[in-house]
């Protein structure tokens, strides 16, 4: 029996999930859960991003059977309010938003991990994360104003700028 944390919720897979299934597509084609997306199919573009016990993972190449006993955490477990989202709507990040879950998600990562990132911090962090829309100045401002809101609720980067 193959187990697994979906979104806080325990999770026993059909039998018949083949354990070499990519992650994304039993979420997204046997779950229903369709905020990550389908990019590359290769792991280079990072919309089908999602946490795997905490660390920001492509599941379009990750093996279902790779996840078992561990928490999975897709854009839908995020609530919409975590405040990731929260500066991604503030901002006005998107453009035509394929990208954005797996942003989101990276994002939400990275400032669990170091939740007062430098400008390299998110770059190194962000990148594979590829926006075709070109928004990463705003995904840059976005990250800085959720790190503000989680570490001490004090602003210390200014959206006008884009200093932090």
């Amino acid at each position: 029996m193959s187990t697994l944390k979906l979104n806080g919720e325990p999770l026993t897979l059909p039998d018949d999930v083949d354990p070499s299934t990519p992650l994304l597509w039993v979420v997204r084609e046997r779950l229903g859960l369709t905020g990550s997306k389908f990019g590359c199919g290769q792991g280079l573009c990072g919309a089908c991003t999602m946490h795997v016990d905490g660390q920001a993972v492509r599941t379009c190449i990750l093996p279902v059977g790779q996840v078992v006993g561990k928490s999975v955490v897709t854009i839908e477990g995020l609530g919409g309010d975590h405040p990731v989202q929260q500066a991604w709507r503030q901002i006005d990040v998107p453009q035509c938003g394929y990208c954005q879950s797996g942003q989101i998600m990276s994002a939400a990562a990275l400032l669990a991990a170091n939740p007062n990132p430098s400008n390299d911090d998110i770059n190194r962090a962000m990148a594979g994360n590829i926006c075709r829309c070109g928004s990463y100045p705003r995904i840059r401002r976005a990250i800085h104003q959720a790190a503000a809101s989680i570490s001490t609720g004090v602003q210390t980067f200014d959206p006008a700028t884009g200093e932090g």
